[in-house]
């Protein structure tokens, strides 16, 4: 058991001491008096107006706040003057999106969507630089299945973006996306990869619909954003921002933290087609599906057109009515899912496609063939 210390009376200091605390004290006192006096000084002289502050000298000081170069302040420093700023003009209107350098020639990569309506009426496309100078950019190609398209424009020396490898990503990556929310160029959102493989409907129209095996993000991502990058922690590009999920009817309402992006990967190989052929052209096995199926699986359409004569899918016995529910071993729940997991493939790739019919399951492989 421990018990408190109990304190020693105080001794009495030798008198030689005691002088010396008194006079220690009283000049402790003075020193106070004296500083308060002098205070007390300027601040009468400061009062009466005298020009005391013309005898001191104030001295200015700066700081310098170093960012890490993998920090995201140092990551959007390095990738802001690769992306670019984009307004259209057409007879159905005026539009604007983002878009990024992919070659230091002026090739530009952007959504379709973003400029159909200009490019399909003649309309004006006019980018601006980070820096602030504006082109007219011209459309080399564009491709509504992927809903890509690339433009250019007439300068030399620009700083392209580096490409990542967009299948290497994996949820919960830190991203970062760049472009021009409702006109606002620069702007800069973080967040993460919250999922793979979504498949998601782009596009402005029924004539010009897409489908995407898209990234899911959760970085803010709204109307304007549409074309710009995703990058990931280093500045490489990973993903070209497309679409975002909406509550209600109006897409425009802005981000809810559903953002979708097509992989650097695809978007990739459609930018070189439209480069070299003007043209991108995406794999099919040659059937049509039922949109309207409600069940698991992807349907084949009952109708004549259901299989393609002479197609792979003909080739490897599909009839109309078959119900697709695999693909190289990966379950397929809808007619969207089926369509997005062909695309991401290469023309001539085989693939494995498992189907049901009369309740037998079975499977096949077959030959990937370019769509017409």
């Amino acid at each position: 058991m421990i018990f408190p210390r109990k304190k020693s009376p105080p001794v009495p200091a030798p008198w030689w001491q005691a002088n010396a605390t008194a006079k220690s004290s009283k000049g402790t006192l003075a020193l106070i008096a004296l500083l308060a006096g002098a205070v007390g000084g300027i601040l009468g002289v400061n009062a009466s107006g005298a020009s005391l502050f013309n005898r001191v000298n104030l001295v200015s000081s700066t700081s310098t706040i170093e960012r890490a170069p993998d920090s995201v302040a140092g990551t959007a420093q390095r990738v802001l003057p690769s992306v670019v700023s984009i307004q259209t003009r057409s007879l159905t209107g005026a539009g604007t999106g983002s878009g990024f350098f992919i070659d230091s020639d002026g090739y530009i990569l952007t959504n379709n969507h973003v400029i159909s309506s200009a490019a399909q009426s003649g309309g004006r496309i006019e980018v601006m630089l980070n820096d602030g100078r504006k082109f007219t950019a011209k459309v080399i190609g564009r491709d509504a299945s992927y809903d890509l398209a690339v433009l250019k424009i007439a300068a030399s020396g620009l700083k392209a973006l580096q490409f990542g490898d967009s299948d290497q990503v994996a949820v919960g990556d830190a991203v970062i996306a760049i472009g021009s929310p409702l006109g606002l160029s620069g702007t800069v959102t973080t967040g993460i990869i919250s999922a793979k493989n979504r498949p998601v409907t782009a596009g402005d129209s029924a004539n010009e619909s897409s489908f995407i095996n898209a990234l899911q993000t959760d970085a803010a991502i709204n109307p304007g954003n549409s074309g710009g990058p995703l990058v990931d922690s280093t500045g490489a590009v990973i993903g070209v921002n497309s679409a975002i999920a909406s509550l209600g009817s109006n897409p425009r309402t802005g981000s809810i933290g559903l953002g979708f992006a097509i992989p650097i990967n695809q978007a990739r190989k459609t930018a070189d087609q439209l480069i070299k052929n003007g043209v991108a052209t995406y794999p099919v096995i040659g059937i049509s599906l039922d949109m309207n199926f409600l069940g698991e699986g992807a349907k084949v359409a009952t109708s004549a057109r259901g299989i393609l004569p002479g197609s792979p899918a003909e080739k490897a016995g599909l009839r109309s009515g078959d119900l697709v529910i695999a693909l190289d071993g990966k379950p397929i729940n809808g007619p969207e899912e089926l369509i997005v997991t062909v695309r991401s493939k290469n023309v001539g790739d085989v693939i494995r496609l498992t189907y049901v019919r009369d309740g037998k399951e079975k499977t096949v492989s077959l030959t990937l063939i370019a769509a017409k």
